[in-house]
């Protein structure tokens, strides 16, 4: 089960029972495996992307990234994978989708932040 067992006694407190519990938890999965498809079919459709990350060897605003892949798999209610670009990589931790065009990555060392990617950087404004 996706919950913990403090989350489920707090749950089942509040008078949730085991199938309830059992049918939130199958729907948390079934959402971030969703939401892991949908960031790698981001990154699939674009050769490249823009983000609001500071990097120190660019002076751009919103940095340009050329796109390798993402592969991002999920563990029950957890998302991780790893996104590669042109000439660095990163591990990712998490993501959602902000809109077509537009997602946020929690990336994990080097970075260590939310990051926002985007297919122009006029949606990064």
């Amino acid at each position: 089960m996706h919950f913990d067992q403090r989350t489920q006694q707090a749950l089942r407190e509040q008078g949730l029972t085991l199938e309830s519990l059992t049918a939130a938890s199958a729907a948390v999965v079934e959402a971030v495996s969703e939401d892991a498809a949908a960031l790698e079919a981001f990154f699939d459709d674009h050769d490249t992307v823009y983000s609001d990350m500071a990097m120190a060897h660019s002076s751009a605003e919103f940095p340009e990234h050329a796109v390798e892949y993402a592969d991002i798999t999920t563990h029950g209610g957890e998302m991780r994978g790893w996104l590669r670009f042109d000439t660095w990589g990163v591990y990712v931790e998490d993501g959602r989708i902000l809109g077509e065009e537009y997602v946020e990555l929690t990336l994990g060392p080097t970075i260590h932040d939310r990051v926002r990617f985007a297919a122009d950087r006029e949606t990064l404004r």
